[in-house]
């Protein structure tokens, strides 16, 4: 416990420790997202300071969500459904949050050089962002990537048309090519 203005208040770990033994999976995983947003705590340092709490209720669903095999930093509830989609369809799940060609991308599979790009109205309507969005996608491709957007209407109410696709593109990255 510590102090604000006079007002006792927990740490942003005793906050997330306190959250994993109550809230379900979705919601924690958007509380450690939040926190790293705001900068309370990083999520490679919430993972490392697990263990000054043994026996702490919460610990075990806070080290099981922050193993590198299955935490994914998002910033949008959006980009959380599509890494729900991705779930169970014979891909591995991609980096997030990657630099590359000069801007952060949604989302990353290096082997494949595939770059995938989740369109929420907030950050893709203007004429200016729909600009720079074509120029992303035209740095990537010159680099030698193969971006792929999907609109949030896509992701939310056609799942199975961003997973077929999703799979053919993988598929035909995937293929060896010629020499």
């Amino acid at each position: 416990m510590t102090e604000t203005r006079a007002i006792p208040v927990t740490t942003p770990i005793r906050t997330l420790l306190d959250l994993a033994a109550q809230v379900d999976e979705a919601r924690l995983e958007r509380a450690v997202n939040e926190a790293d947003r705001l900068d309370l705590v990083d999520p490679d340092a919430l993972r490392a300071v697990l263990d000054d709490y043994p026996g702490e209720r919460g610990v075990g669903r806070l080290r099981t969500l922050l193993d590198q095999r299955t935490f994914r930093m998002t910033d949008s509830k959006l980009e959380r459904w599509f890494l729900s989609l991705v779930q169970g369809i014979g891909m591995p799940m991609p980096l997030t949050r990657q630099q590359l060609n000069g801007f952060r991308v949604d989302f990353f599979w290096p082997d494949l050089r595939l770059v995938v790009e989740t369109d929420g109205l907030r950050y893709h309507r203007t004429p200016a962002q729909q600009a720079r969005d074509r120029l992303r996608d035209q740095r990537h491709l010159a680099a030698g990537f193969t971006p792929l957007r999907f609109t949030h209407w896509q992701v939310r109410h056609e799942p199975e048309y961003v997973r077929s696709t999703l799979r053919a593109v993988a598929r035909r990255l995937e293929k060896p090519r010629a020499a």
